[in-house]
């Protein structure tokens, strides 16, 4: 048998981001911190923000459940977040389009708990009218917001007030003036501290963990959105976005004649708003992450309901819910073990995919099958491989510059199946490595043919 030649992992072009750690777990214990999760329809999530930065900064468990990878999924439109790039505040921009695509969500969301027509538009109506600006407001009872083109050096201001008195919102609380009035904004620049602090304030106060339903209303909730019961009131803010819409304007407002209206343009303004359907992203473990994180280095715990299970229930449920479990995780915690990071290797037709470091820096190297045997390399194989299946998912691997591995997790004959019934078995667990390339005839000539 061939010996396998190691290849160096190969490193991507461009990195964007630097390595903190391998795991989420302090060395000394200083800065230990425990990390929360929640089984909801047999996956494992977690929503706390400080959490999730936590787990996928230090070893990259997890994905972001609307990303790629990273958890960093926003509503704001990138092109116009570019092109009012005057405008000093942490709200999302969207369009007009997308805002009304929202209301719509947040319409069908309301008739299906049971609401009247005429019920749901009158909330619609009061929940996302135009407020005042939060991050414009001051000490006194004239408020300032900045006006001008997207270009940077336009000094132009105006003064709107924000008071409507009175206003009672969704919630059934009567609004702050400040907030209750129609302000809308072009870019420039306003007071500088105020919008910093108050964009603090309403960054923390827009959690990514609401549930997807009209913040603060109260209706018959489905099974899914009673999982979501237990958030305190901070997570129960509303989120304001800046949306852009369209104000018609003249170059000689003071000249009713008709060649005035027919001069009339358009100018488009930023008109601040409540989100009515808010879209959260959260941390997605798959169920060998999530089980390393918690028997392995003990930095995670994981409820169902109200109640946080233990490793060996852990052990049980999740091997319940995915009857190969106890191979892939097994596979996994080895090469955790030897300073890989795996990651599930669904889009290659494998169990893991082996990254160096993580996926930010390197590409993958291997995919992984991993298989458990006896002794004898005998037993019921989760995946019978035929030549050609085999060669297929060779070339496959191959054509993706990885290379496959044949992981075969060898227990002893007298293991028993209450032994296997706790994750301790792992101690008596041993692991054979086999790498597959595909023989090329023409490499192993001595001499090569002319063609």
């Amino acid at each position: 048998m061939a010996e396998a030649v190691f290849h160096p992992p190969r490193r991507k072009r461009r990195v964007f981001e630097s390595y903190e750690a391998p795991f989420p777990v302090d060395v000394g214990g200083k800065d230990f911190r425990l990390c929360q999760a929640e089984i909801i329809n047999n996956n494992v999530i977690v929503r706390n923000p400080e959490d999730i930065e936590q787990l996928y900064n230090k070893g990259y468990f997890g994905k972001g459940i609307l990303s790629r990878s990273r958890p960093v999924f926003s509503i704001s439109d990138p092109l116009l977040a570019a092109k009012w790039r005057g405008v000093n505040t942490n709200m999302p921009i969207i369009t007009s389009q997308k805002y009304q695509r929202r209301v719509q969500w947040a319409q069908s969301v309301l008739q299906e708990q049971g609401l009247d027509s005429c019920s749901v538009t009158k909330i619609l109506e009061s929940y996302t009218k135009p407020l005042g600006l939060p991050f414009c407001r001051g000490a006194g009872a004239e408020h300032s917001c900045s006006r001008g083109g997207p270009g940077p050096g336009n000094a132009e201001l105006c003064r709107r007030s924000a008071g409507r008195e009175g206003a009672q919102s969704p919630e059934g609380h009567s609004q702050h003036p400040e907030e209750g009035g129609d302000a809308a904004l072009d870019p420039g620049s306003g007071s500088r501290d105020q919008e910093q602090g108050d964009s603090r304030e309403m960054a923390e106060g827009s959690c990514h963990r609401d549930p997807p339903v009209l913040c603060g209303y109260e209706g018959k909730q489905s099974p899914e959105q009673r999982a979501w019961e237990g958030m305190d009131s901070r997570e129960c803010a509303p989120e304001y976005v800046l949306v852009e819409e369209e104000e018609e304007g003249s170059s000689c407002p003071e000249d009713g004649s008709t060649h005035a209206q027919e001069n009339l343009v358009k100018k488009e303004v930023l008109v601040c708003r409540k989100n009515p359907f808010r879209i959260f992203e959260y941390l997605q473990l798959s169920l060998e992450e999530a089980f390393f994180l918690v028997y392995a280095l003990g930095c995670l715990s994981i409820y169902y309901g109200e109640e946080p299970l233990s490793i060996v229930k852990l052990w049980e449920v999740f091997s319940e819910v995915k009857p190969d479990f106890k191979t892939t995780y097994m596979a996994y915690h080895y090469f955790r073990g030897k300073g890989w990071v795996p990651k599930v290797g669904l889009k290659y037709g494998t169990d893991l995919l082996l990254y160096r470091k993580g996926p930010p820096f390197y590409h993958a190297s291997y995919s992984v099958i991993a298989e458990l045997v006896d002794d004898n390399f005998e037993g019921s194989l989760r995946r019978p491989l035929s030549w050609m299946s085999l060669s297929g998912l060779n070339r496959t691997t191959a054509n993706a510059s990885k290379e496959l591995m044949l992981c075969y997790l060898i227990r002893p004959s007298d293991m028993t199946a209450e032994e296997m019934s706790t994750p301790e078995c792992m101690k008596r667990i041993k692991v054979q490595e086999l790498i597959v390339s595909r023989w090329v005839s023409s490499r192993e000539r001595s001499e090569q043919d002319e063609f």
